[in-house]
Protein backbone atom coordinates (compact mmCIF):
# COMPACT_ATOMS: atom_id res chain seq x y z
CA UNK A 1 0.00 0.00 0.00
CA UNK A 2 2.80 2.55 0.60
CA UNK A 3 4.92 1.35 -2.21
CA UNK A 4 4.41 4.13 -4.52
CA UNK A 5 5.56 6.66 -1.88
CA UNK A 6 9.09 4.90 -1.63
CA UNK A 7 10.62 7.44 -4.30
CA UNK A 8 9.69 10.09 -2.28
CA UNK A 9 10.91 9.14 0.84
CA UNK A 10 14.34 7.97 -0.54
CA UNK A 11 14.46 11.41 -2.12
CA UNK A 12 13.72 13.52 1.07
CA UNK A 13 16.34 11.22 2.91
CA UNK A 14 18.84 11.88 -0.12
CA UNK A 15 18.45 15.48 0.43
CA UNK A 16 18.42 15.68 4.16
CA UNK A 17 21.68 13.49 3.74
CA UNK A 18 22.93 16.34 1.34
CA UNK A 19 22.07 19.02 3.53
CA UNK A 20 24.07 17.25 7.02
CA UNK A 21 27.16 16.61 4.60
CA UNK A 22 27.14 19.85 3.16
CA UNK A 23 26.96 21.74 6.27
CA UNK A 24 29.36 19.12 8.20
CA UNK A 25 32.16 19.05 5.77
CA UNK A 26 32.06 22.91 5.25
CA UNK A 27 34.44 23.95 7.72
CA UNK A 28 37.03 21.13 7.12
CA UNK A 29 36.49 21.37 3.16
CA UNK A 30 36.34 25.08 2.87
CA UNK A 31 38.80 28.28 2.73
CA UNK A 32 40.26 29.60 6.58
CA UNK A 33 41.96 33.06 5.73
CA UNK A 34 40.06 34.89 8.05
CA UNK A 35 41.03 38.76 8.60
CA UNK A 36 39.49 41.88 10.62
CA UNK A 37 36.98 42.78 7.90
CA UNK A 38 35.69 38.92 7.45
CA UNK A 39 35.52 38.92 11.25
CA UNK A 40 33.54 42.47 12.05
CA UNK A 41 30.04 42.84 12.21
CA UNK A 42 28.14 43.40 8.49
CA UNK A 43 25.26 45.79 8.58
CA UNK A 44 24.03 46.33 4.95
CA UNK A 45 26.78 47.99 3.42
CA UNK A 46 27.05 50.47 6.18
CA UNK A 47 30.14 50.91 8.42
CA UNK A 48 28.93 50.27 11.79
CA UNK A 49 29.80 53.29 14.22
CA UNK A 50 29.87 53.03 18.30
CA UNK A 51 27.92 55.67 18.35
CA UNK A 52 24.08 54.87 18.03
CA UNK A 53 22.23 57.09 15.15
CA UNK A 54 20.06 59.59 16.97
CA UNK A 55 16.65 59.32 15.55
CA UNK A 56 17.63 56.08 13.46
CA UNK A 57 18.49 57.69 10.04
CA UNK A 58 16.36 57.31 7.23
CA UNK A 59 16.10 54.32 5.10
CA UNK A 60 16.37 54.88 1.24
CA UNK A 61 13.18 54.64 -0.30
CA UNK A 62 14.90 52.53 -3.40
CA UNK A 63 15.05 49.74 -0.49
CA UNK A 64 11.07 49.59 -0.16
CA UNK A 65 10.67 50.05 -3.84
CA UNK A 66 13.23 47.28 -4.30
CA UNK A 67 11.01 44.64 -2.26
CA UNK A 68 7.46 45.87 -3.74
CA UNK A 69 9.17 45.44 -7.35
CA UNK A 70 10.18 41.96 -5.97
CA UNK A 71 6.62 41.41 -4.31
CA UNK A 72 4.91 41.93 -7.41
CA UNK A 73 6.91 40.18 -10.29
CA UNK A 74 7.28 37.34 -7.39
CA UNK A 75 3.53 36.79 -7.15
CA UNK A 76 3.94 37.09 -10.82
CA UNK A 77 5.48 33.81 -10.89
CA UNK A 78 3.48 32.25 -8.42
CA UNK A 79 -0.06 32.67 -10.71
CA UNK A 80 2.06 31.61 -14.00
CA UNK A 81 3.58 28.48 -12.90
CA UNK A 82 0.16 26.73 -12.31
CA UNK A 83 -0.82 27.54 -15.52
CA UNK A 84 2.68 26.23 -17.40
CA UNK A 85 1.45 22.82 -14.96
CA UNK A 86 -1.98 22.83 -16.17
CA UNK A 87 -1.91 24.66 -19.69
CA UNK A 88 -3.35 22.14 -21.74
CA UNK A 89 -6.36 21.12 -19.77
CA UNK A 90 -7.27 25.25 -20.21
CA UNK A 91 -7.38 25.38 -23.76
CA UNK A 92 -8.10 28.64 -25.24
CA UNK A 93 -9.68 30.02 -22.51
CA UNK A 94 -6.49 30.09 -20.09
CA UNK A 95 -4.45 31.00 -23.12
CA UNK A 96 -6.61 33.99 -23.23
CA UNK A 97 -6.58 34.77 -19.56
CA UNK A 98 -2.64 34.13 -18.83
CA UNK A 99 -1.93 36.68 -22.40
CA UNK A 100 -4.37 39.35 -20.41
CA UNK A 101 -2.45 38.83 -17.14
CA UNK A 102 1.06 39.18 -18.48
CA UNK A 103 -0.07 42.37 -20.59
CA UNK A 104 -1.44 43.91 -16.92
CA UNK A 105 1.82 42.65 -15.36
CA UNK A 106 3.69 43.86 -18.58
CA UNK A 107 2.19 47.75 -18.14
CA UNK A 108 3.06 47.52 -14.31
CA UNK A 109 6.74 46.95 -15.31
CA UNK A 110 6.59 49.95 -17.91
CA UNK A 111 5.04 52.26 -15.26
CA UNK A 112 7.85 51.20 -12.86
CA UNK A 113 10.55 52.02 -15.48
CA UNK A 114 9.13 55.10 -17.13
CA UNK A 115 9.06 56.33 -13.61
CA UNK A 116 12.58 55.71 -12.70
CA UNK A 117 11.80 52.85 -9.97
CA UNK A 118 14.62 50.77 -11.38
CA UNK A 119 17.40 53.09 -11.35
CA UNK A 120 19.59 53.06 -8.49
CA UNK A 121 20.92 57.00 -8.44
Amino acid sequence: MLQPYIPLVLMFVLAAGFAVFSVTAAPYIGPRRYNKAKLDAYECGIEPSPQPVVGGGRMPVAYYLTAMLFILFDIEMVFLYPFAVSADALGMFGLVEIALFIVTVGFAYAYVWRRGGLDWS
